[in-house]
C-alpha cells in the first residue's frame, strides 16, 4: 500500500467519529423538537379555554410554521382557497366585468368593462359594493370581494350597491361569463411617428396582443416605440419570456432562476424577433413588478431598450405550488429571478413588529448617492446597470406633479371619493353625446362640475377650486374622453401632461437607432466598477 493510500485511510478513520458525533447531535435536536411540538399540542388540546379540534390545531400549526419563514409569498391553501387561486391564475375566469378598489374601507367600482354583465346591469363607476349574495362586505378586503364575485361561467351571483344620491341600494343578479380583459388595450401613433403601446398585465394573450400592435405600427411607419409597463403587476412567466423574444435574438438569455443551492435554470429566446432594431424605450414605475421587471431587465441588459421613469417594484421570487393530502397545497418560494447580467430582481421586504409584512416599494426617485450605493453590473455593450433589487431606469424621470393648490383640491375630492367618482361620471356621461374628439374643457364645464359637487356635499372653497384650474380641467378631460371616445383618445389627449412619456418621445425623436438613444444619456451614466 502506498503512503498516499495509507494517509487517505487514516484520514477516513479520524473523520468517522466526527461525522457520527454530528449525526447524534442532529438526531437529538430533531427528537427534542418533536417532543416540544407534541407537548405543546397536548397542552393546547387539553387546556385551552376554547375547544379546538385536533384537525384545526394541526392546520394552525402548519400555518404558523409557514408564517415563521417570514416570506410574504409563502402560503397554505385550503381546498377552497386552492380552487380560487387556480381560478385567478389560470387565465380565463368567470366574472362580472368590474375593476374594484378600496377607498377608506369601502369597495368602490373604479371601472366597468364594456360588453360585460356589469355594464348590462347598469353598474356605474363610483358605486359601492355593500353585499355579495347574503353576506355584507363590511370590513372585507378586495381579495375577499373579488373571489366571491368570480366563479364558474354560467353561475349566478347577486350583489347590492350603494350609489350616492340614491336612497335605496341597487340589487343586481349577474350571470357570470368569461371575462377577457385585454392586456394591451390599444396602440397609437404619437407625434414624430413614435408608436406608443401600454401593456397592463401579462395574461395568457399578452404577447400576441403586443405583437399585433407592433406589426401594425411598424407597417404604418413607426420610427420608434414606447412600451409602457407602468402599473403592470406582472402575470405569467411564459408571457414575459415570449414578450422579451419579440425584441431579442434567438439564443439570447432572458432570465435565470436559481434555487437555494445556486443551481441556475436558464431561459433563452427561442425564435427570431419581430422587432429587432426599432429604437425602443420602456417606461417603468414603482408598480412595475414581476413579469414586467423580467422584460425590462432583460432588454436593458442586452442594450435593446432604454428604461425611463422610476425604479420598479422589485418582485423577483419564484413560487412553486405543492399539492398535499386532503386537497390542501403549499405555495412556497423556491428560487429567485436574475437578469442576464446576474442582477437579482428581488427587493427585500420588511417585517413589522406585529408580524405584518410591508410591501416596501423601492425609492423610485433614486438620487445619485442612492445609485452609487447600489451594486453595479454591465450590459452587453459595457453600460452600467444597477443591481440590489428592482430595475433602476437609465434615466430617472419624476412622474407628473401637482401644485400645492391642486393638492388641496385633490385631498378634498379624495375625502369623499365615492361622491366624487359618481358625480364626475354622471357629468361626463351627460357631455358624452355632445362633444367631438377635439373638444376643449370650458369654464362653463368647470362651473357645472363644481355645482354638481356642491349638491353632492363635496364642499370646496371656490378660491381653492379656481386656483386648481389645470388639475380640474385634466380630471374632466380624461373622464369625458374615455367615456365618449375610449382609452386611446384619452391617452392621446393627456400625453403632453405625462412627464415620463414626454421624455421618452423627446429621446426617440432625437435618436435614429438604439445606439443613438444610449449616446444621448451616456454622460449621466457611471462607467466604472461594474460586475459582469
Amino acid at each position: 500500500m502506498t503512503r498516499t493510500r495509507k494517509t487517505l485511510l487514516a484520514l477516513a478513520v479520524v473523520a468517522t467519529p466526527l461525522l457520527a458525533g454530528g449525526f447524534v447531535i442532529q438526531e437529538r435536536a430533531t427528537r427534542d423538537g418533536v417532543r416540544l411540538f407534541e407537548q405543546v399540542m397536548s397542552v393546547v388540546g387539553d387546556r385551552f379555554v376554547d375547544s379546538v379540534s385536533a384537525g384545526a390545531l394541526y392546520e394552525k400549526a402548519a400555518r404558523g410554521l409557514l408564517r415563521e419563514l417570514k416570506d410574504p409569498y409563502t402560503e397554505l391553501y385550503t381546498p377552497k382557497q386552492l380552487e380560487a387561486f387556480n381560478t385567478n391564475t389560470g387565465g380565463f375566469y368567470g366574472g362580472v366585468g368590474m375593476l374594484i378598489e378600496e377607498q377608506e374601507g369601502n369597495i368602490i367600482i373604479s371601472k366597468v368593462y364594456p360588453h360585460t354583465p356589469a355594464e348590462e346591469a347598469g353598474i356605474h363607476e363610483g358605486d359601492r359594493i355593500i353585499q355579495v349574495d347574503t353576506s355584507s362586505t363590511r370590513g372585507w378586503k378586495i381579495d375577499q370581494v373579488s373571489s366571491r364575485l368570480k366563479g364558474e361561467p354560467g353561475t349566478k351571483v347577486t350583489a347590492k350597491f350603494a350609489r350616492p344620491g340614491w336612497s335605496d341600494p341597487i340589487t343586481a343578479t349577474f350571470t357570470r361569463r368569461i371575462i377577457r380583459i385585454p392586456a394591451v388595450p390599444f396602440g397609437i401613433m404619437l407625434d414624430g411617428q413614435i408608436g406608443y403601446v401600454p401593456v397592463q398585465n401579462f395574461n395568457e394573450t399578452a404577447t400576441p396582443e403586443l405583437a399585433q400592435q407592433i406589426i401594425r405600427l411598424q407597417n404604418e411607419g413607426a420610427k420608434g416605440l414606447v412600451l409602457d409597463l407602468r402599473g403592470n403587476p406582472g402575470g405569467f412567466l411564459d408571457q414575459a419570456l415570449e414578450m422579451s423574444n419579440l425584441f431579442l435574438s434567438r439564443g439570447q438569455e432572458i432570465l435565470s432562476v436559481r434555487d437555494r443551492q445556486g443551481v441556475a435554470e436558464l431561459h433563452k429566446a427561442e425564435r427570431d424577433p419581430i422587432a429587432p432594431k426599432i429604437p425602443l424605450v420602456i417606461l417603468t414605475d414603482a408598480y412595475t413588478a414581476s413579469a414586467s421587471e423580467i422584460v425590462a431587465g432583460a432588454l436593458q441588459d442586452h442594450d435593446r431598450a432604454l428604461i425611463v421613469g422610476t425604479t420598479s417594484f422589485g418582485k423577483g421570487l419564484v413560487q412553486s405550488v405543492y399539492r398535499l393530502d386532503g386537497g390542501y397545497a403549499i405555495k412556497l418560494t423556491t428560487g429567485k429571478w436574475y437578469t442576464p447580467s446576474g442582477r437579482s430582481i428581488q427587493k427585500e421586504r420588511k417585517l413589522t413588529d406585529d408580524g405584518q409584512f410591508i410591501e416596501v416599494r423601492p425609492d423610485s426617485l433614486e438620487s445619485d448617492s442612492v445609485r452609487k450605493s447600489r451594486p453595479r453590473y454591465k450590459s452587453d455593450a459595457g453600460r452600467v446597470v444597477f443591481g440590489g433589487g428592482a430595475i433602476t431606469p437609465d434615466i430617472i424621470v419624476a412622474p407628473d406633479t401637482i401644485s400645492s393648490a391642486e393638492q388641496k383640491v385633490a385631498r378634498a375630492l379624495g375625502a369623499k371619493g365615492q361622491d366624487t367618482y359618481i358625480t364626475l361620471y354622471d357629468f361626463a356621461f351627460a357631455q358624452k353625446a355632445s362633444v367631438k374628439p377635439d373638444f376643449v374643457v370650458t369654464q362653463a364645464m368647470r362651473d357645472e362640475f363644481y355645482t354638481r359637487l356642491q349638491k353632492k356635499g363635496v364642499t370646496i372653497d371656490r378660491k381653492d377650486w379656481d386656483a386648481a384650474n389645470d388639475y380640474v380641467t385634466r380630471l374632466i378631460d380624461i373622464r369625458i374622453s374615455r367615456l365618449a371616445f375610449g382609452d386611446s383618445t384619452a391617452k392621446r389627449r393627456e400625453a403632453s401632461d405625462d412627464n415620463q412619456l414626454v421624455k421618452a418621445l423627446e429621446l426617440l425623436r432625437k435618436g435614429q437607432s438604439q445606439r443613438d438613444l444610449f449616446a444621448l444619456v451616456s454622460s449621466s451614466t457611471p462607467s466604472s466598477g461594474a460586475k459582469r
